[in-house]
């Protein structure tokens, strides 16, 4: 529910007017006759249109990869590598 506050409430009650942002509604914050929206960016660009950047979409509302299980490796198709290291400070 959409509720207006006065500026000395919103100093003290600040995290709790941020959580009613998230679940309820955008809140109204009032000074000197004036009042002022509090929104969420994504309220926000909702009302604008803003198209959100492809980064943006991926990690907001892209796939959700969580429950994914790693693909098995081909092993078949590695090769061996012969590595050797040489310690520019040995004397040998």
């Amino acid at each position: 529910m959409q509720q207006i506050w006065n500026v000395v409430d919103t100093k003290t009650r600040l995290h709790e007017i941020l959580n009613r942002v998230d679940t309820d509604a955008p809140q109204v914050i009032r000074r000197q006759c004036k009042d002022y929206i509090l929104m969420s960016g994504e309220q926000y660009r909702h009302l604008t249109g803003e198209v959100p950047n492809f980064l943006d979409y991926l990690m907001n509302h892209g796939p959700k990869t969580n429950d994914l299980e790693p693909m098995p490796r081909n092993v078949s198709t590695s090769r061996q590598l012969n590595v050797m290291i040489i310690n520019p400070w040995d004397e040998g």
